[in-house]
């Protein structure tokens, strides 16, 4: 294979390896921020829900009314947002981005300058950017906030 080609291949290899980099970190961001709204979110709710439902609140039936309007809609917004699933899929394409950037690293590392054939070589970057497009379709949206 001309080395033109490989000097190619292995700069295309380092920009995707960079581009997962920032895009697993940004959802590994993303996540971490949507673990923290299920938390501000979910305590309170479990903490006003109880407190509510104490027989304590018999004799503050204005009190508990207003836990049990705070606890309706903290949950309405934990079912609407659903923060921890959001967490959760951030996390998997952050983990799948890492995954992708760990083989083309190995792939430009270890097997390049052990291809002969440029044909062996250009489909294995082929398959890279294919998987690293079904991940930019597939992974949820984040917020320019998540790039730092």
């Amino acid at each position: 294979m001309p080395d033109v080609t490989r000097e190619r291949v292995r700069d295309e290899l380092l920009r995707m390896e960079e581009d997962c980099i920032h895009s697993g970190k940004a959802h590994f961001n993303a996540s971490a921020r949507w673990a923290v709204w299920n938390y501000v979110f979910g305590i309170p709710s479990v903490i006003l829900s109880t407190a509510a439902g104490a027989a304590f609140f018999k004799d503050y039936p204005v009190a508990a009314g207003s836990m049990a309007l705070c606890v309706a809609v903290l949950t309405s917004l934990m079912t609407f947002l659903k923060p921890g699933e959001k967490s959760a899929d951030h996390k998997s394409s952050g983990d799948q981005y890492l995954a992708l950037r760990n083989n083309s690293r190995v792939f430009r590392e270890v097997e390049l300058d052990n291809t002969p054939d440029a044909e062996t070589v250009l489909t294995a970057l082929k398959g890279f950017t294919t998987r690293r497009d079904e991940l930019n379709q597939a992974s949820p949206a984040f917020s320019d906030r998540d790039f730092k």
